[in-house]
C-alpha cells in the first residue's frame, strides 16, 4: 500500500513537471518570435517628446480644422473608444479598410501599401491633408495633384494662424523656429501624441514575460498552432505584424470579395510587379477589437478571417477545433486600452 501512494505520488510530479517543461518550451519557441508591448511610449530621435508638443498633438488629433470642410479629424477614422478604427467597411472610405492607431508606432510603414514610412509620414500625406483621397471606393486611395496637396495643406495652415491659442502652442511646443505652425510641425506634434497610443499588458504579453497562469489551455494551444501552421512566419515582433510584405494569395486566391483585381497594393507604390497584390502584414494586436478586417473590410467574422487566411496563405483547412483555438488564442492580444482625456478646443469663429 506504502509502495503504491509512493509510485501514484511520483507518476503525479513526473506528469506536472513534464507539463512544466512543455510550457517553457514553448514560451522559449515563442519568446525567439513575439515581443511584449512596452509599458512606455517610444522616442523619436529627431522629433523628441516634450509635453508642450504632446499636449498639441493631442489637441490636434481631434481638431477638425485640420480638414478641407472643417469635418473630419484624425478621430474621426482612427476612433480611440473603439480601438483607434472606425468600423466601417472599407468601401466608404478611400477603397480600403481603416487600420488602427493603436500600436501603429511599431509598424514598420503605414497604410496597406506601406506609402508612408512613419507616423509623421503618413499625418503629412493623410486623407485630411488629401481629400480626394476619399472619394475613391475601390483600388485604394486616388493620387492627387502635388499642387493641389500643397494648397490645401496651406489653406488648412491659414485656418490655425487664426486661431491665437495654436498660434500660441505652435510657439511653445517648438521653440526657437521662426514660423513655427508649419504642417510639418502638425506631423510632428500629432506624431508624438499618436506614439503614445500602446497597448500594453494583454494576457499573451504577461504569459510571455513569466505568468502561467495568464493562458488557459485552450489558448496556449491556438499559440502552439499559430506557431506550428506558419501564421507566425508573418505575423511576429512586437506587433504580431507590421514588419514586412506579404503577397496575399500565396498559395490560393481568396477570391475578389477578399481580393479585388482592381486593387494591385504595393505596386501602386513602386511599379514593380513582384508587388502586385503585396500588401503590408497586419498587426493582429486588439484584433478583436479591430473588425472590419481584409484590406477590403470584407468580413467582420474573425473566425472567417483566420480560415481564409489559412487557406490562401498557408493552403491550410482549418478544422472548427484549430480555429476555435486560434482564434481565443488572438484574442489574448487585446492589451491594455489608452485611457484619454479629451482636450477642449479652442472655439471656432465660423
Amino acid at each position: 500500500m506504502r509502495h503504491s501512494l509512493i509510485a501514484s505520488i511520483f507518476a503525479l510530479l513526473s506528469v506536472g513537471a513534464g507539463a512544466a517543461h512543455a510550457e517553457g518550451a514553448l514560451r522559449d519557441q515563442a519568446k525567439g518570435l513575439f515581443e511584449p508591448i512596452p509599458k512606455t511610449a517610444p522616442a523619436f530621435p529627431n522629433n523628441p517628446a516634450t509635453p508642450e508638443k504632446l499636449a498639441l498633438g493631442k489637441m490636434l488629433y481631434f481638431e477638425t480644422r485640420l480638414s478641407e470642410h472643417r469635418d473630419m479629424a484624425c478621430a474621426t477614422c482612427h476612433n480611440l473608444s473603439m480601438s483607434g478604427v472606425d468600423t466601417i467597411a472599407s468601401s466608404q472610405l478611400a477603397g480600403r479598410d481603416v487600420q488602427t492607431v493603436l500600436n501603429a508606432v511599431f509598424n514598420k510603414s503605414l497604410y496597406w501599401d506601406g506609402r508612408a514610412a512613419d507616423l509623421q509620414d503618413q499625418v503629412v500625406n493623410s486623407v485630411m491633408a488629401n481629400p480626394k483621397a476619399v472619394l475613391k471606393t475601390r483600388g485604394g486611395p486616388m493620387a492627387i495633384n502635388p499642387i493641389e496637396l500643397a494648397a490645401t495643406k496651406q489653406h488648412e495652415i491659414d485656418q490655425l494662424k487664426t486661431v491665437p491659442s495654436y498660434v500660441e502652442a505652435f510657439k511653445t511646443a517648438f521653440p526657437g523656429e521662426a514660423d513655427p505652425l508649419v504642417y510639418n510641425n502638425i506631423g510632428k506634434a500629432i506624431a508624438v501624441f499618436e506614439a503614445t497610443l500602446i497597448t500594453p499588458d494583454s494576457a499573451f504579453d504577461r504569459w510571455l514575460t513569466g505568468d502561467d497562469a495568464a493562458l488557459d489551455d485552450t489558448q496556449k494551444a491556438g499559440l502552439e498552432l499559430f506557431i506550428n501552421k506558419g501564421c507566425a512566419a508573418c505575423h511576429n515582433g512586437v506587433n504580431i505584424g507590421g514588419a514586412s510584405y506579404a503577397k496575399f494569395g500565396v498559395v490560393a486566391n481568396p477570391g475578389p470579395e477578399y481580393l479585388p483585381p482592381e486593387d494591385a497594393g504595393r505596386y501602386a507604390v513602386t511599379k514593380n510587379n513582384a508587388d502586385r497584390y503585396v500588401f503590408k502584414v497586419a498587426s493582429l494586436r486588439n484584433v478583436e477589437m479591430t473588425p472590419p478586417y481584409f484590406h477590403t473590410g470584407s468580413t467582420f467574422d474573425l473566425r472567417k478571417a483566420v480560415a481564409v487566411m489559412a487557406e490562401a496563405q498557408l493552403g491550410a483547412k482549418l478544422s472548427d477545433d484549430e480555429t476555435t483555438k486560434i482564434v481565443a488564442f488572438l484574442k489574448t492580444l487585446t492589451g491594455k486600452q489608452p485611457d484619454i482625456v479629451l482636450p477642449v478646443l479652442p472655439p471656432r469663429d465660423r
